[in-house]
C-alpha cells in the first residue's frame, strides 16, 4: 500500500469513527424520546421525574464534555477516543437491568458523560487530519449522522414497541452500534497536530511518514502547528474567551428548542391534537435528517455565516406561528414543525464546525467541551421544564419562549460569527490578531471569493 493509499484509508477510518460516534449519540437520545411515555407509566413517574430522566443525558453532557475536553487536550485524542466508546457499551447494557427511576437516572447521566466526551473528541480528531478543501463538509456530515442516528432510533423504537418489547431492551439497543464504533476505532493513530503542540515532534514525524506523507502535511499546514500550553487558564482569557462565548451562545440557542420539543415530541404533538404522534415524530425527524444533509452539501458554497444567521429567524417565525395561532389547522402545525426541524438541523451542522475551526489546537477539545456543556444547560433546562410548562402555561406559550431563544441566537451570531469558509485550520484558529473573529463582514466577503 502506497503512502497516499494509506493516508486515504486512515482519513476514511477517522471520518467513519467520528461519524459513527455522532450517530450513536443521536441514536441513544432518539430511543429515549420514544420510550419515555412507556417508562413513565411503567415506573409511575411524576412530571418532575419524567423531566429529570428526559434531561439526564443532557446533564451528563454538561459534566462530561468539559472534563473529556480537558483530558483530550492533555492526554491525546486517540486514547480518549477508545476509552469513551467502551463506556458507551457498558452503560448501554446496564439500561436493560435497571428497576428503579433513580437507577435509570444515574445510568443516563453517565451515558450523557460519554456523549459529551464524543463531542469533544471526534470532531477535533477529524478536523486535524482532514484536508482543508472539504473540512467543513466532513465536519457537517457528522451532524447528518447524528440526525440519522436519531431517526433510525425513533423508527426502531416504535417498531420494537409495537412488537411488545420492554422499554429496557429498547434502550439497550444502543450497545449494538457502540460495538461497531469500537471496532472501527481500533488502530486509529494519534493526531500529529496534537503531538506537535505538545513538543512530541519525533512521534508526529513517524505518523507523518507512515500514514500521511510529507507533501500532504506541508500542503495542509499540519507541520506549522506551534508548541503551546493549553488548559482552562489559556482558554478563558483574551480572544479565546471571546470565541468561546460566541460558540457557546449560538450552540445553546440551536439545541435548546430542539431537545425540549423533540425529547417529548409525542407529548407535544398529542397536546396539539394531532391524531398520530408516532408518524408525526418520524416525519419531522426525517425532515431534520434531510436538513442536515442539505447543510453538509452546501456549506462550502454558501458559507458559514449564511448558514447560521437566516435559519435562526426562520425557526423563530415557525415556532411563533405554532405558539400564537392556537386554532391553526393541523397541516399548518405540521408544516411549521417541519420547517423548524429542517432549518434547525441545517444550521446545527455548524456546532461541529465553528468550535473546531476557530479555536487553537492546544484548547480545541476543551473549548468544544465547554461549549457543549453550555449548550446543554439550556437544553437540559428546556427538557426539564417543557412537561411542566405544558401542564401549567400550555404548549403555545412554550413555543413562543422557544421562538425568543432563536431570536437571541440570531442577534448574537450577527455580531460575533466569523466567516471561515475556504481557510486553512491554522488561519481560522489564529488568535494572534483576532481578525478572524472580529471582522465577520470582511471575512465573509473574502470567503465568498474563495468559495
Amino acid at each position: 500500500m502506497t503512502t497516499e493509499q494509506r493516508r486515504r484509508s486512515i482519513i476514511r477510518r477517522i471520518n467513519l469513527s467520528a461519524a459513527w460516534g455522532e450517530g450513536l449519540d443521536g441514536f441513544d437520545l432518539g430511543v429515549l424520546s420514544v420510550v419515555l411515555p412507556a417508562l413513565t407509566t411503567a415506573l409511575g413517574l411524576s412530571p418532575v421525574e419524567a423531566g429529570l430522566i428526559g434531561a439526564s443525558s443532557l446533564i451528563g453532557i454538561f459534566v462530561g464534555a468539559p472534563l473529556a475536553g480537558w483530558l483530550t487536550d492533555r492526554f491525546g485524542r486517540q486514547r480518549m477516543f477508545t476509552i469513551d466508546i467502551l463506556c458507551f457499551i457498558v452503560l448501554g447494557a446496564l439500561q436493560a437491568i435497571v428497576t428503579e427511576p433513580w437507577q435509570l437516572f444515574i445510568v443516563r447521566v453517565l451515558l450523557g458523560v460519554a456523549i459529551g466526551a464524543e463531542y469533544a473528541i471526534g470532531a477535533a480528531m477529524l478536523a486535524e487530519f482532514a484536508p482543508n478543501r472539504n473540512r467543513g463538509r466532513r465536519l457537517s456530515a457528522l451532524l447528518v449522522c447524528w440526525y440519522g442516528g436519531f431517526l433510525v432510533a425513533v423508527v426502531v423504537a416504535y417498531a420494537m414497541t409495537a412488537g411488545g418489547l420492554s422499554w429496557r431492551w429498547i434502550l439497550a439497543t444502543s450497545v449494538i452500534p457502540a460495538v461497531g464504533a469500537w471496532i472501527v476505532r481500533l488502530g486509529v493513530p494519534e493526531s500529529p497536530r496534537w503531538l506537535l503542540g505538545h513538543g512530541r515532534r519525533a512521534e508526529a514525524d513517524r505518523i507523518v511518514e507512515r500514514d500521511l506523507g510529507r507533501d500532504y502535511v506541508e500542503r495542509e499546514g499540519i507541520m506549522a502547528e506551534r508548541e503551546a500550553s493549553g488548559g482552562y487558564r489559556e482558554l478563558l482569557r483574551g480572544e479565546n474567551l471571546r470565541r468561546l462565548l460566541f460558540i457557546s451562545v449560538f450552540w445553546a440557542c440551536n439545541v435548546a428548542p430542539y431537545f425540549a420539543i423533540f425529547t417529548f415530541a409525542p407529548v407535544v404533538l398529542e397536546s396539539l391534537h394531532l391524531s398520530d404522534p408516532a408518524w408525526g415524530t418520524i416525519g419531522v425527524n426525517g425532515l431534520a435528517t434531510v436538513g442536515a444533509l442539505v447543510g453538509a452539501l452546501t456549506i462550502e458554497h454558501v458559507g458559514r455565516r449564511k448558514q447560521l444567521i437566516p435559519p435562526f429567524w426562520i425557526m423563530a417565525a415557525a415556532l411563533a406561528v405554532v405558539g400564537i395561532w392556537s386554532g391553526a389547522p393541523v397541516w399548518v402545525t405540521i408544516v411549521c414543525f417541519a420547517v423548524f426541524a429542517f432549518f434547525n438541523a441545517l444550521q446545527g451542522n455548524l456546532s461541529a464546525v465553528y468550535p473546531i475551526e476557530i479555536m487553537p489546537t492546544e484548547v480545541r477539545s476543551s473549548a468544544v467541551g465547554v461549549a457543549a456543556a453550555a449548550s446543554r444547560i439550556g437544553a437540559a433546562a428546556g427538557t426539564f421544564l417543557l412537561p411542566i410548562g405544558i401542564d401549567t402555561i400550555g404548549t403555545g406559550w412554550c413555543m413562543v419562549i422557544a421562538a425568543v431563544i432563536c431570536v437571541i441566537g440570531a442577534l448574537v451570531s450577527q455580531v460575533m460569527a466569523p466567516e471561515t469558509t475556504g481557510k486553512t485550520l491554522n488561519e481560522t484558529s489564529d488568535t494572534s490578531s483576532g481578525a478572524t473573529a472580529k471582522s465577520p463582514a470582511k471575512a465573509e466577503a473574502g470567503a465568498g471569493a474563495g468559495a
